[in-house]
């Protein structure tokens, strides 16, 4: 008489590894990644305010990172749009970002929000990315200038927005379809990426001229 034994493939390590990464509990990753986006968001703007300080004593100041004509960020803090509000932008962030790593630390002791605290910064996150929209479309398009400092707000606050929603969706704050929920939950890195490449496109599109010979194009 024989046997037949059917063994199981085993997944390798990174494979194992990924999986529990895009398993792992938003609960516990969402205060980390918040505090990391806020300290790195306000880094940032308080440069870009030292700067926009400086600028004002010496409006022919030069910048560190004023790198090339595309990397500009003396250009875009000339501009009318760097303070759109009648003061400057980064104030804002200064704000925003203080507020984003209160709110990563006091998850982090275990704090449990309300729901209608969750749905206020919901309504806060979509101002804020509107207002980046906003101000990315007049620095390709208007300006054709890059700040630096801008570029890595852009970058921390879709990373920190797009995780706050996946929580938000996972705690009935937003309300999708399960299947939608769950999809767009296993696929999380893949929809980041997608979104940063979009960006990086729209980038080199615009600044070809600049890019492309520096590419070999």
């Amino acid at each position: 008489m024989s046997y037949t034994v059917s063994v199981m493939p085993k997944k390798s390590n990174k494979t194992s590894i990924w999986l529990k990464i895009k398993s792992a509990k938003l609960e516990q990753a969402l205060p980390i990644i918040l505090i990391i986006c806020g300290v790195i968001g306000l880094w940032a703007s308080f440069t870009l305010v030292v700067d926009h300080i400086s600028l004002i004593k010496n409006p022919n100041q030069s910048f560190i990172c004023d790198l090339n004509p595309v990397l500009s960020c003396g250009s875009v803090m000339q501009s009318k749009t760097a303070t759109v509000l009648g003061f400057p932008n980064p104030l804002m962030g200064l704000a925003s970002f203080t507020a984003m790593i209160f709110l990563g630390v006091v998850m982090l002791a275990g704090a449990k929000m309300k729901k209608w605290f969750w749905q206020l910064y919901l309504l806060q996150m979509v101002g804020s990315l509107l207002f980046m929209l906003f101000l990315m479309e007049q620095s390709l398009f208007v300006i054709k200038a890059i700040c630096i400092y801008c570029l890595t707000v852009w970058i921390v606050l879709i990373l920190s927005s797009w995780y706050t929603v996946l929580f938000l969706i996972e705690n009935k704050t937003i309300k999708i379809k399960k299947k939608y929920a769950k999809w767009l939950r296993f696929n999380h890195g893949e929809v980041l990426v997608t979104i940063y490449v979009i960006l990086l496109v729209l980038i080199l599109r615009e600044f070809w001229y600049f890019y492309g010979p520096k590419l070999g194009f």
